[in-house]
């Protein structure tokens, strides 16, 4: 949908939520590339404002928004619980649904279009880059708190909104298919990077066979632990709440672990050129488990922590993969702005990889003093 008729359908929409106050603006807001996300400002009766978040869902990419806001009502509800239990701020510290004027989680407008409200957090900032190290510290925190808090959620009822999205053994088998159909012949191109990947299937188990035989326990997972997704307090500089859910599904802790400092603990961009540029921080890698493990505060197993440094190593490796597997089938799930740059961001992937695995004996070091 056009931007402008998306702006032509908020009136619609607006008349259907539970707000408090009379509508007075709204606009386009945030930095997100997947939904249409607005700010609107309501005058309540009292001469104070309200702010709520308004978003249109992008059913093209969750192919079930139903189920999707189910998930996300569910979790919301638990977490709201837990904070009311602890004293805490249930307004400040989870995403609050409003639900629309027929008691539903969402609003199907007369184009077939998905919607969805929250409460807007107020005083609270999300940020798009590190300032310095502490932001990651807090990140690892909250997300580790997310993880704490939703500890005895039962993660099986939960819908999985993306199928397969952390099977790495799933992956890999993709993988091997794009490799043996070469439908673009570009193979031929990428023969080390293939082996890399070829070399490691045994890897690519390790999780998946853990979980299968119960040596990991299945969690509630948020799979996009970017630090835009943590709201942070204005004036404490404190993480406070988790939000953008729509990947929130069953899975392994190791695996939104393994994906921050996959990003996180980068010392260069994801399709930087300049191969020596990459390397995995120890420094950070070493702070990320500290505000982690700190944020869990208990909850996770031993064997969980133990094996942090397997989860870091393999999203690194999975995601590695997923970029080649795009390269070989024609670059149609990522997109690129030039040229070979999925076979870059491969080759960064892979780079950290390899930079993992002759550091190991200090990643399991730093775990270590955890367990």
């Amino acid at each position: 949908m056009a931007k402008d008729d998306t702006c032509s359908k908020m009136e619609e929409v607006i008349q259907h939520f539970q707000y408090e106050g009379v509508f007075q603006s709204g606009s386009a807001y945030g930095s997100g590339h997947i939904n249409d996300t607005f700010l609107l400002i309501f005058d309540k009766e009292d001469g104070s404002v309200k702010r709520y978040i308004l978003q249109r869902m992008n059913h093209e990419i969750f192919k079930n928004p139903v189920e999707l806001m189910e998930n996300i009502v569910n979790v919301t509800s638990f977490l709201r619980k837990k904070i009311i239990q602890m004293g805490g701020d249930p307004e400040r510290e989870t995403l609050n649904v409003i639900p629309t004027s027929e008691g539903a989680n969402y609003y199907v407008d007369s184009n077939g279009e998905y919607w969805r409200s929250y409460g807007f957090i107020e005083g609270a900032t999300s940020y798009d880059a590190e300032e310095n190290p502490d932001d990651f510290y807090q990140s690892a925190v909250a997300f580790g708190n997310f993880q704490r808090l939703l500890s005895d959620y039962p993660a099986k009822t939960l819908h999985e909104t993306i199928k397969d999205f952390h099977n790495t053994i799933d992956r890999f088998e993709k993988f091997k298919k794009a490799v043996d159909e070469d439908i673009c012949q570009r193979a031929k191109d990428v023969q080390p990077e293939i082996q890399f990947v070829l070399d490691r299937e045994a890897d690519a188990h390790i999780l998946c066979d853990m979980l299968e035989k119960g040596e990991l326990p299945l969690r509630v997972t948020h799979n996009d632990t970017k630090l835009n997704n943590i709201m942070i307090d204005d004036k404490t500089g404190k993480g406070i709440c988790v939000i953008d859910l729509d990947t929130v599904m069953p899975g392994l802790a190791l695996n939104d672990f393994g994906d921050s400092i996959r990003f996180g603990a980068s010392t260069g961009a994801e399709d930087e050129q300049d191969l020596t540029k990459i390397s995995c921080d120890m420094n950070l890698f070493a702070l990320y488990t500290k505000g982690y493990v700190e944020g869990c505060a208990g909850s996770l197993t031993e064997m969980e922590i133990k094996m942090l440094p397997t989860g870091a190593k393999l999203m690194t490796f999975e995601c590695g993969m997923r970029f080649l597997t795009d390269y070989l089938q024609g670059d149609t799930y990522f997109k690129i702005h030039r040229d070979k740059q999925n076979v870059d961001r491969c080759r960064t992937q892979f780079k950290l990889v390899a930079d993992m695995e002759e550091k190991w004996e200090e990643m399991a070091d730093i775990v270590e003093k955890y367990l």
